[in-house]
């Protein structure tokens, strides 16, 4: 296998010398980083209007927490990570990108046309499945196109694309929600496709349909950009081999090499600790507000988009320094941040100011996510043979045991928010193991091309 990665890697010198011009792969990165827009996009476009679905539904805490196990924030990208990795690792990173957002807009149309939970779940499963497929090859794919003195800069762009989605999609939903500047609109709409005699559940609802049809424009957009892409070079070095790349085989593969069992093992903890906690906030943030905090719908969105337009800011700002100071320096100071955040919260949530600095807080460490260095150092420590699969297999234990803590955080957090103290102190718990595992295993890549980086690794 060391053999094999080496070989890879002679036949790709452009990765030696940076992989092409800046202004190429930024496109590129561009491009691809709507992956991410359209990811983060359906999980907060399902979290801002989920207390609308659960009125014009009847849904119960139960099926709320259903919701969250199926969807684009667990199970259904768990699912379609470990597909899509191993798929990217197969035919190619351009494959998925000319196939999976056709699937995506299909469970977004499923989502818009929901008239019952049933169809509701399907669509959110649907979607999720697409958003798994997309991003292992994402991530590959921005760093296999990078120069190797940017390649941090543009991991932090397609955060800020994640910082920007649920931003814009936060804002729409707060524009469209009942009562909101823009409501005017929604109600015209719902009354020319459904007619005068709705109820006032049926109509309210029609924001959160206005929302993910937003999603299937931005996707549709996104699905005729990924498709031009070129090829990996990478990708095609490693197939120039002629070496097969199955699912199984890769597998195999990956756990019999013990660099790689630990690297998986190290990148797995540090975001499994951290998403267990991000994925309760991407998905019931604006309904904690709602619930803990006492605000309206409209309010509660407005709050989580402040906290998404911090994550944007930070990032933007790190973008610029990622790649010239240790990672591990941002990697401690946004745990901080997050550490902050839920300390908050056991200090009582008891005004408006507690619920800012909570959001500010979550914001800031949103910008200096353990995601940012998740997607960079997992698509710098594996070889091409298996990078996507390896980084598709993490994210489908990370997402899948996410789903199952989404289930049970409901039962901790209860019914009206009851249990949010215990909640939070098994969130602090959590983040405290991403910081300690992360300073103890911090790999050192900056400013090393893929090559040197597998060769230091795996040998010759």
């Amino acid at each position: 296998m060391d053999n094999n990665a080496s070989c890879n890697s002679k036949h790709s010198p452009s990765r030696e010398v940076g992989g092409g011009s800046s202004s190429s792969s930024l496109k590129s990165t561009i491009a691809v980083s709507l992956t991410n827009y359209l990811d983060a996009g359906a999980i907060v476009a399902g979290a801002s209007g989920l207390t609308l679905w659960q009125n014009y539904l009847g849904l119960s805490e139960v099926h709320l927490g259903w919701l969250n196990f199926i969807s684009a924030n667990c199970l259904g990208a768990a699912i379609g990570a470990i597909i899509g990795g191993f798929l990217a690792d197969k035919y190619g990173r351009k494959f998925i990108f000319t196939y999976n957002l056709l699937v995506y807009m299909t469970g977004v149309l499923l989502v818009m046309l929901s008239v019952n939970f049933p169809m509701l779940l399907c669509g959110f499963l649907v979607t999720g499945i697409s958003v798994g497929v997309g991003v292992p090859a994402s991530w590959t794919y921005i760093s296999e196109s990078s120069e190797v003195n940017n390649r941090g800069r543009n991991i932090c762009i397609s955060q800020m694309s994640w910082g920007f989605g649920p931003m814009f999609i936060l804002l729409l939903g707060m524009l469209f929600a009942p009562g909101g500047y823009l409501f005017g609109w929604v109600e015209a709409i719902a009354h020319a496709v459904a007619g005068d005699a709705l109820s006032t559940e049926a109509l309210n609802v029609f924001s959160s349909r206005v929302v993910f049809f937003s999603l299937f424009v931005v996707a549709f957009v996104a699905w005729n950009l990924q498709r031009g892409l070129q090829e990996s070079s990478e990708f095609e070095a490693n197939n120039a081999v002629g070496e097969k790349t199955g699912l199984w085989e890769n597998i195999k593969v990956l756990f019999r090499n013990k660099v790689a069992v630990r690297t998986a093992a190290f990148l797995a903890t540090i975001y499994l600790t951290w998403n267990l906690v991000a994925s309760v906030m991407g998905f019931f943030q604006p309904h904690i507000y709602e619930t803990a905090g006492g605000v309206s719908n409209e309010y509660a969105n407005m709050l989580a988009c402040a906290g998404w337009a911090f994550v944007v800011a930070i990032t933007f700002v790190l973008s610029f320094l990622i790649d010239r100071l240790p990672h591990k320096l941002f990697y401690v100071l946004g745990l901080i941040a997050a550490l902050a955040t839920w300390f908050v919260i056991i200090a009582g949530v008891n005004g408006m100011g507690s619920l800012w600095a909570f959001s500010i807080l979550w914001g800031i460490n949103g910008g200096l996510s353990v995601q940012i260095f998740y997607a960079l150092w997992g698509s710098e420590l594996f070889p091409a043979k298996f990078r996507a699969g390896a980084q598709g297999l993490m994210f489908f234990v990370v997402r899948g045991l996410s789903a199952v803590w989404g289930v049970v955080f409901t039962l901790i957090y209860g019914e009206n928010g009851e249990g949010f103290t215990l909640a939070a102190w098994c969130m602090i718990v959590l983040l405290g193991i991403s910081l300690l595992v992360g300073v103890i295993g911090a790999p050192n890549t900056r400013g090393k091309s893929l090559e040197q980086i597998t060769r230091e690794r795996y040998g010759e």
